[in-house]
């Protein structure tokens, strides 16, 4: 097979299109509904997903928590600093994007105007970020101080004006609480990014899921700010893909296995990820009941065949992202056809007018 061109995953993205909040309530969302078997397209709400499924049915979910990621500080000299935590190494250390990084390379410092927190630049990495080790009054995490002070990191096409401090606080309240999936675990509070297809639902619905016999099984993704790169290469398979560190625990492994009493269904790229990296080197559940960490090397795009994942929900992706070519080899298993079929669907969906990204509507494929 030839290689496939990176501009076959591009489409024009009106940018009126691109959502910058959520819907009023997360279930009012709208839902696309693909049936990969009729190869037809159906225009429903997020509230109608129980018609859809199944008792028997399981439902993967990322439960990692959104980490508000994005600190100010100030050089020595008063010169501004903005440090994005990516992932802890230690207790006191992180790997973080730093700006302006030509002016802290190692050993330089910076801190909060309040004295929250010191940081100090103890490595530099070749991909630009930077190893900063946190020091804070009282003993408090770094963790704490950014839930206490930090920004959300809503993606960059999500757009949020200067405001007066007043409406800068009521802003980030509201994001801090619909930039979150309703059963993230706080205790887990390793993302840098929502699962966003996760977002839709509300304790409500997922009560009446519970009720009709639908199966809820937790994993957790680290998901990093490669979710949001571009693939810069001419051709797809030429991309070096993100690695995000995850973890599934034992029982979520064992659902993964037959017996199955009913559809193995991913809610979000992220948990595809990582139960397809999962399964690419596992063919049972660990004998030891613990819990299964690794990092998701993983790039999939068509053709390809998934090994345990029967349907997916999910909302729509950027032009020329990993996403849209998971999406894509979802949508036709084993064949590039899903990639002008995606192309069909998103034209479909612009038309009727869908709110596309991390803030808009969601498509349920079956």
């Amino acid at each position: 097979m030839p290689p496939l061109a990176t501009d076959l995953f591009d489409y024009p993205l009106p940018p009126e299109l691109i959502a910058q909040t959520p819907a009023l309530r997360r279930q009012d969302s709208r839902l696309l509904v693909v049936d990969r078997k009729r190869h037809t397209i159906s225009h429903r709400h997020f509230a109608d997903l129980p018609e859809y499924l199944t008792a028997g049915d399981a439902l993967f979910r990322n439960n990692a928590a959104v980490l508000p990621a994005r600190l100010q500080g100030r050089r020595p000299s008063g010169g501004h600093v903005e440090c994005f935590l990516l992932r802890p190494l230690d207790d006191q250390t992180w790997r973080c994007l730093v700006r302006p990084g030509r002016k802290l390379p190692v050993s330089a410092t910076f801190a909060h105007p309040s004295g929250a927190f010191t940081g100090e630049i103890v490595a530099r990495e070749p991909d630009g970020s930077a190893d900063v080790r946190f020091t804070t009054p009282a003993g408090e995490t770094i963790i704490g101080v950014a839930n206490r002070l930090g920004e959300v990191p809503l993606p960059p096409y999500i757009e949020r004006p200067a405001a007066t401090a007043p409406t800068h606080a009521a802003q980030r309240a509201a994001d801090l609480e619909r930039y979150q999936t309703v059963y993230a675990d706080h205790q887990r509070q390793v993302a840098v990014a929502a699962p966003t297809a996760g977002l839709h639902f509300t304790p409500e619905l997922l009560h009446k899921l519970g009720a009709q016999g639908v199966r809820m099984h937790d994993l957790t993704l680290h998901v990093g700010l490669g979710t949001f790169r571009p693939i810069g290469t001419d051709e797809i398979a030429a991309h070096a893909i993100h690695r995000e560190l995850y973890e599934i625990p034992w029982d979520t492994q064992t659902a993964l296995f037959p017996p199955l009493s009913g559809r193995r269904i991913a809610v979000g790229t992220t948990s595809v990820r990582t139960v397809e990296d999962f399964l690419s080197t596992h063919s049972a559940a660990r004998s030891d009941g613990r819990m299964h960490v690794a990092e998701a090397e993983i790039f999939i795009y068509p053709p390809r065949e998934f090994r345990g994942i029967d349907a997916l929900i999910t909302n729509f992706h950027q032009p020329r992202s990993t996403l849209l070519c998971l999406l894509a080899a979802f949508l036709t298993p084993g064949s590039t056809d899903g990639i002008g079929w995606f192309q069909e669907i998103y034209r479909e969906a612009m038309a009727e007018k869908y709110r596309f990204l991390s803030y808009g509507d969601a498509m349920l494929i079956v």
